[in-house]
């Protein structure tokens, strides 16, 4: 008699041999496509509401852009528009200038409604708490006070919201430096090298302090540096000194927060500009406590061509976030989050949203841990285009929504990126990584 094969053995006694719990990671399991859920393992798809408050005009100015894109009006409308996308995730900058009164005084009263709506939405909030403007008691970031006074700020927050554990202390440390101290537009409005290297030793440190306070409440926080990643092409036979500076500037702001030794061309022109033996050996003396995540920032205006005649172009994705973030994550070996993009352009989002998105898939194929991915911001701004340097309350379309918060072409797009994407983990299998109590779900690699 025919002995029946091992097949017919498992049919006759499974069926068609997908025994239950096939669906659990197995070859019935779920490849990853639907809309995020909140488990820690999940990749991070996210937003953020612009919060930008700068101070120009010698100071007389402050452009608060929750202000002048209507959200201290529309908060809860705003939030449950994070909701409508099916997002969990959110940068949100609580206004750091009229939070912190003086030394010891706070007025949380906006904060603490936004807060309870966030967390009774279920809404993760990277919180961020300084960005690119500081309280007019403060003055600017040329101030040496400013580490302790911010440092101060962070840790009341930090007690006031406990539920809190995601966090960028101080925004795009290297933009906010170069714009207030070199390029002379914001606060302080300096146009000097020593401007400059202060501006930015003070936000590097206040980001410091503020971790090391956070972290005193939330042992396990989670701290997301978003960084503008930046890179300038000259079209000269022989590159300029000051461009090849200017292409290691970039990285300063991390080299200082990440402990990571600059060249020594870096090194000599913090040192001529300011920066004490001692101050240099206590940047480098190891990385803040917590989860550190560099996050960094992409948009085409980032990324320069100076042309022979010294005049600069925008050249709009020569190299893009995939190549220009490689020499970040090469440098300083940290898990990535695609933190900010967008264009000014509406009918061009979906297409420059999609070209970003093929970025972190090909990073994570290369084996680079990518984290999250942002498109900043939920709703247009205001008068970006010339970097809030001039009030001429000019709308830049670059939002999921509108000003009247009716939804742009990218929303959609974004929609149904989520909906394809939305439930891949932070890295392949990092169910397993992670030992979860959880049942099985995927199996995907993306």
């Amino acid at each position: 008699m025919k002995q029946k094969g091992f097949l017919e053995n498992i049919r006759k006694t499974f069926g068609d041999g997908s025994y239950e719990g096939d669906q659990f990671g197995g070859a019935g399991g779920h490849d990853g496509s639907g809309l995020p859920i909140a488990n820690p393992s999940n990749f991070m798809f996210a937003t953020g509401i612009e919060c930008s408050y700068p101070t120009i005009q010698n100071g007389t100015v402050r452009r608060d852009q929750l202000r002048e894109c209507g959200h201290y009006d529309r908060w809860q409308e705003d939030l449950g528009l994070v909701k409508e996308m099916g997002l969990n995730v959110l940068r949100y900058g609580l206004p750091y200038y009229s939070i912190h009164l003086g030394p010891g005084k706070f007025d949380w009263t906006f904060a603490d409604l936004a807060m309870a709506e966030i967390k009774r939405l279920g809404i993760i909030p990277i919180l961020d708490l300084m960005h690119f403007g500081v309280p007019d008691w403060v003055g600017d970031f040329q101030n040496p006070e400013l580490p302790i006074h911010f440092a101060e700020y962070a840790e009341a927050v930090a007690k006031r919201y406990p539920w809190v554990r995601y966090y960028t202390p101080v925004n795009e440390i290297y933009v906010t430096a170069r714009i207030s101290g070199k390029d002379g537009v914001w606060n302080e409005q300096l146009k000097t090298d020593k401007g400059f290297v202060t501006a930015l030793k003070h936000c590097v440190a206040a980001s410091i302090m503020a971790n090391q306070q956070i972290a005193k409440h939330r042992n396990d926080c989670v701290i997301v540096q978003s960084e503008s990643a930046e890179y300038t092409h000259e079209l000269c036979a022989t590159p300029s000194f000051q461009t090849n500076l200017d292409n290691e500037l970039r990285f300063l702001s991390l080299d200082l927060l990440y402990a990571h030794p600059p060249s020594a061309t870096v090194a000599m022109y913090m040192m001529d500009n300011g920066l004490t033996r001692e101050e240099y050996n206590w940047f480098m003396a190891g990385k803040p406590p917590g989860y550190q995540i560099m996050g960094n920032d992409y948009y085409g205006r980032n990324e320069r061509i100076k042309l022979p005649d010294g005049s600069i172009k925008t050249s709009m994705d020569v190299l893009g976030w995939y190549e220009i973030t490689k020499d970040y994550y090469e440098r300083y070996r940290m898990p990535v989050m695609h933190t900010e993009t967008n264009v000014f352009e509406a009918d061009q989002a979906p297409i420059w949203l999609y070209k970003q998105w093929v970025s972190v898939l090909r990073m994570r194929r290369d084996g680079v841990p990518v984290l999250g991915f942002t498109w900043y911001s939920l709703i247009d701004q205001i008068d970006w285009d010339s970097q809030l340097s001039v009030v001429n309350n000019n709308v830049n379309a670059c939002g999921l929504y509108d000003l009247n918060r009716k939804p742009r072409p990218v929303a959609e797009a974004y929609k149904s990126l989520l909906k394809e994407f939305g439930q891949i983990t932070i890295v392949p299998y990092s169910e397993m990584l992670e030992i979860t109590d959880q049942p099985a779900r995927l199996k995907t690699q993306v």
